[in-house]
């Protein structure tokens, strides 16, 4: 039987499939259910920058309204609460909790865009237990004077002063638009990530044509949305020092173990454990299990990037050499 143990971010794992932020990690219950299912770590669902400010926004508002303006109340309605909670708690308490019963490794995630406390939320979770930290970070360059250089220097700043403040393992979350995903992804590694997880699937807003209203839409993946994580996994292989996550149209066995011969380090499910509940996770690791052991392989770190753009004969096949190769193949219905 193939050994499916895996290192990541410096854990050791009994497999590489992973269980990504999503509802299903946000509460004890479904956690237990995932591990009793057998995902080899969980990573909490982010704390947003969004969420923070504008639960902090609102409060101060509740309490302040027009107290400045008011001679009854010069310094407000109501004594201050430092310790007033805006979401932050809410995540701390349910990383301490799945600390204290869970037996594989927690990530806690931080999705934001600035600098500004995000040093103090990483100390927070570092403080709490968690096993490493997962920076989720989502920036759209939507001023047109906004150079890309500038989002990069952006990206890397934050990630460097995240590194700065925990020791705790990172791994970095990104998108695939950066005009050169391999190089940024090497200088993020320079950084400070001992990890990347790629690709993240952002929200795109959708118009309702009843109302006419900008609507958030966001659906789950399908298994032909790991080409694009298949690709630069298998460039990145070898060529980044850090560990690579493989996420998005990971759906079934046959993905994990494509993924796995690109050069992945792990694979994280999401879509396909919203769809089919947690104990897909169990069906998927079988079949790699299965599929690894049926070709005699003695390790998972045997096939890890046997099939990477270095290791192929045909290195250009992961380049757009392929692009016409798959127009001219291509027939109607197949």
């Amino acid at each position: 039987m193939t050994d499916l143990t895996t290192r990541y971010l410096g854990l050791t794992l009994e497999h590489p499939i992973v269980a990504s932020a999503s509802p299903l990690t946000g509460s004890l219950d479904s956690l237990l259910a995932l591990q009793d299912a057998g995902a080899a770590a969980v990573v909490l669902p982010s704390l947003f920058e969004e969420q923070i400010e504008h639960d902090a926004m609102a409060f101060e508002r509740s309490i302040g309204g027009d107290a400045a303006f008011n001679v009854e109340a010069p310094g407000g309605f109501f004594p201050e609460l430092p310790g007033y909670d805006t979401g932050v708690e809410e995540h701390l308490d349910l990383l301490s909790r799945a600390k204290g019963e869970l037996g594989v490794p927690v990530i806690a995630s931080l999705n934001g865009t600035t600098d500004g406390g995000w040093t103090a939320y990483a100390t927070a979770f570092e403080e709490r237990g968690a096993d490493a930290l997962e920076l989720n970070i989502y920036l759209v360059a939507a001023e047109p004077d906004t150079t890309g250089p500038e989002i990069e220097e952006r990206y890397l700043r934050l990630v460097e002063r995240v590194r700065t403040a925990v020791d705790i393992p990172l791994a970095v979350k990104i998108g695939p638009q950066f005009s050169s995903p391999a190089n940024m992804a090497r200088r993020l590694a320079e950084a400070g990530a001992d990890g990347l997880v790629v690709f993240n699937r952002f929200y795109q807003p959708d118009i309702d044509l009843e109302t006419l209203e900008v609507t958030p839409d966001l659906d789950l993946s399908s298994p032909s949305d790991m080409r694009l994580t298949l690709r630069w996994i298998a460039i990145m292989a070898d060529r980044v020092d850090a560990d690579l996550a493989a996420t998005t149209g990971v759906h079934g066995p046959a993905d994990v173990v494509k993924l796995i011969l690109a050069g992945a380090t792990v694979t994280m499910m999401t879509s396909a454990l919203l769809r089919h509940g947690p104990g897909h996770l169990r069906a998927v690791r079988d079949g790699v299990g299965r599929w690894f052991t049926e070709r005699e392989y003695v390790s998972l770190d045997q096939a890890r990037g046997s099939v990477s753009q270095a290791s192929v004969p045909d290195p250009i096949a992961f380049e757009r050499a392929n692009y016409m190769a798959a127009l001219t193949t291509y027939t109607p219905g197949s």
